[in-house]
């Protein structure tokens, strides 16, 4: 996409990560400027630690470039409140409940963008495909992740940090990994899933104005069980990472309404499909006000490039 007959100019924070890296090159085959952040020099053309609590750097670079994509893992609010300040739109991948409502009550100063990547992002696009079909009727969101896959350090601390943690499920506290519930998974079977805090539900939920809630597991069985086990030991978050689970690389997220409609898809490699959304995410981000944006409010499943490598379904 190009604003004024020229390609954008994207910083993309943890540009060499396991999803930064991916993004870099979606933008890359789209004809994009893409300048990669990260601490290290030998892979950066920007060098920024964003532990650092001075980020001139980080504040100087963005005179040089359109758009920010934050695929560091990093949530400190400031990168997204230099953006602002600046102008330049700003696009999160991340989860995390607290840090997605923290970036919306941000001053409206430029594009923000949450709930983006895959769960949360084509999670949301595909439940506001099952809402336009069943407006009033609950959905549930289904994240069926392959235990073998290639997950970045980012999303293996966001999973740690969720064990024996609570969220709110309307006035209900719902603890991470419990609640467990059987649904059948297109093209997998009935398998059974439990309650995690992905941010999309929350977002959904204000935004349709219907109960929207999301269920998680891993295709290995022992996998999603050890979790559900750990979620119940104290101290479980802080234990050792770097475990390779047994599973596969494929991952089916789907969302059903409760009168059966669904849409679903399923692919290989669940970063690449993240980034693939996330890529497209920043492109539109330069065309839009000010103003905070989840992902299902600037995009339609039908936006997604139809090479994006994986498949869409549903009722």
């Amino acid at each position: 996409m190009a604003v004024d007959g020229r390609p954008g100019r994207y910083l993309v924070l943890g540009g060499y990560g396991n999803v930064g890296r991916r993004v870099v090159e979606e933008l890359r085959l789209a004809r994009q400027v893409v300048l990669v952040a990260g601490r290290d020099p030998a892979r950066s053309d920007v060098v920024l630690d964003l532990r650092d609590p001075d980020i001139g750097s980080y504040r100087r670079t963005l005179a040089e470039v359109d758009v920010v994509v934050n695929a560091s893992g990093s949530e400190r609010l400031e990168l997204a409140e230099q953006a602002g300040e600046s102008g330049r739109p700003f696009v999160d991948i991340s989860a995390t409940t607290s840090y997605v409502t923290a970036l919306t009550e941000l001053p409206a100063q430029a594009p923000v963008l949450v709930d983006v990547g895959l769960a949360p992002g084509l999670t949301n696009l595909l439940t506001a495909a099952v809402h336009a079909e069943a407006p009033h009727q609950p959905i549930d969101i289904l994240v069926y992740l392959g235990a073998g896959d290639q997950h970045g350090a980012a999303a293996i601390e966001w999973t740690f940090r969720l064990f024996g943690a609570h969220f709110a499920d309307g006035t209900d506290p719902v603890r991470n990994y419990t609640r467990p519930r059987a649904f059948y998974i297109p093209g997998v079977g009935r398998r059974q899933l439990v309650r995690l805090d992905f941010s999309d539900q929350h977002t959904l939920t204000r935004d349709l104005d219907i109960p929207v809630r999301t269920y998680f597991a891993l295709d290995s069985t022992p996998a999603t069980a050890l979790l559900r086990m750990l979620t119940w030991i104290p101290g479980a978050s802080r234990a050792p990472r770097g475990v390779h689970l047994p599973g596969s690389d494929q991952w089916t997220v789907a969302a059903r309404a409760a009168d059966g409609t669904i849409r679903w898809a399923h692919g290989r490699n669940q970063s690449w499909a993240g980034a693939v959304v996330a890529a497209r995410a920043a492109r539109a981000a330069r065309g839009l006000p000010a103003g905070t944006y989840p992902l299902h409010r600037v995009l339609a499943l039908d936006d997604l490039p139809v090479d994006h490598g994986f498949v869409l379904g549903g009722s």
